[in-house]
């Protein structure tokens, strides 16, 4: 079963050093087998006050490598640099 894992950015602190930071991490996630299924700034929430900015999915062949991607020490050196531009949260995203 695939594994998918999603990115969620709220705002954006430093857009040069999150600009930096995508240009590295997205290399690092399709060298693990990751690959876009879509990105999309157009977001409408229907009710509550979810409100992102921007999401990005991503899909892996499954769970468990999306897991060993984001726990990665390639990604781990670069995370660092999302968690200080952004104000952003991710998830995975179990399908059975």
């Amino acid at each position: 079963m695939p594994g998918y894992f999603m990115g969620m950015v709220h705002g954006i602190k430093d857009e040069a050093a999150f600009g930096a930071y995508q240009e590295v991490a997205v290399p690092i996630i399709e060298a693990a087998g990751g690959k876009m299924l879509w990105f999309s700034q157009d977001i409408q929430a229907a009710d509550g006050d979810w409100a992102p900015m921007g999401i990005v999915l991503f899909e892996f062949e499954s769970s468990e490598k999306a897991h060993e991607w984001y726990n990665s020490p390639e990604y781990q050196a670069v995370i660092g640099q999302r968690l200080s531009s952004t104000d952003s949260n991710t998830v995975y995203i179990n399908v059975e």
